[in-house]
Formats: C-alpha cells, sequence, structure tokens
C-alpha cells in the first residue's frame, strides 16, 4: 500500500470524498504540516502550531493512481483559497499536500502545472514532504457517515459527495 496526506478543507469532508474510492483501503483524519507535539482539534484551532486538518490516505497504486487521486482532490475542494475553504477559515484548513516519496512530489507539481489553466486564480496548494502524522480524536472518524443530517454535514459534505458522483463514477466502490 502507498500513503499520501492530503488537506482540503475540513477533514469531514476529504475523509467522506475518499473513502469512497476504490483501491483505498483506509483514510485517517488527523493533523500534519505543522510545529506542535500531539495537536487536538482544539489546538489546531487556537494556536498557531500552523498544523492543518488533513487526511492519510492509504491506497493500492495498481487500482487507484496517484494521478486519480489528484484529480478527485483538486475536484472536490477550492485549490485557489489561501486559508479557507467556503465559511471554514484559517491555516488549518489550507489546502496542503504531503508527499512520501520524491518521485510523488514531482508528480504532484507536474499535475499542478497541468491543471492550473481550469482555473482563474493560481493554485496555491501548498506541497510538502510528509512529516509526523497525528490521528485525530475519535469522535472525527466517519465524521460525516455517523452525522449525515448534521446541518454541516448537509450543506457542505453532501454536494462534495454529488459532484463525485457525478465526476467519478467509474471508482467509486459500490456501496457508496
Amino acid at each position: 500500500m502507498n500513503q499520501i496526506i492530503l488537506g482540503g478543507g475540513c477533514f469531514w469532508c476529504t475523509e467522506a470524498v475518499f473513502s469512497r474510492l476504490k483501491g483505498i483501503s483506509n483514510v485517517t483524519p488527523g493533523y500534519a504540516g505543522g510545529e506542535g507535539e500531539n495537536p487536538t482539534y482544539s489546538t489546531i484551532h487556537n494556536s498557531d502550531d500552523k498544523h492543518a486538518e488533513v487526511i492519510k490516505i492509504e491506497y493500492d497504486p495498481e487500482v487507484i493512481t496517484i494521478r486519480k487521486i489528484l484529480q478527485v482532490f483538486f475536484t472536490t475542494h477550492d485549490p485557489t483559497t489561501l486559508n479557507q475553504q467556503g465559511a471554514d477559515r484559517g491555516a488549518e484548513y489550507r489546502s496542503i499536500i504531503l508527499h512520501t516519496k520524491e518521485e510523488e512530489r514531482r508528480k504532484i507539481e507536474e499535475f499542478i502545472k497541468e491543471i492550473q489553466r481550469e482555473f482563474d486564480r493560481p493554485i496555491v496548494t501548498e506541497v510538502s514532504k510528509a512529516g509526523k502524522f497525528w490521528s485525530a480524536e475519535k469522535e472525527h472518524n466517519k465524521y460525516y457517515e455517523k452525522n449525515k443530517s448534521n446541518t454541516y454535514c448537509t450543506l457542505v459534505i453532501d454536494p462534495k459527495i454529488k459532484k463525485l458522483k457525478e465526476k467519478f463514477s467509474k471508482e467509486l466502490r459500490e456501496d457508496s
């Protein structure tokens, strides 16, 4: 299995999107990209430790490619807003990709250059080498699946899943 860490705003959203794809065996919400030790939901939202809400994805490259993961990522969030996704504001909501291999970094940067023409504004997604990943508290795991009627879920996550189903139907698990 390969791994990649993505942050595209709220980790409830990105987990809900990527957990529906074939070839992805595990999606873990958490924190990364910052400086503090043992971050929590509270500390990343109330300090300047620079951690972002992210998901760690474990995937089978024989089933889903890094390119397909990037296509889904850049389709289901706005990579042109710095430190913001919709109403969620702050560095913890930034667009970020944390790679584990130098080869991945090159593919990511080439992909971003390729798709830039599809956006009216510059892509501001941070691309960095993965450091320590901290798993989020248990209540954040499978948040969407447990809280589908929550207002945030219906207003923010449901449209992302709808877009995913429209644009990537072939990549979806049968139970999605």
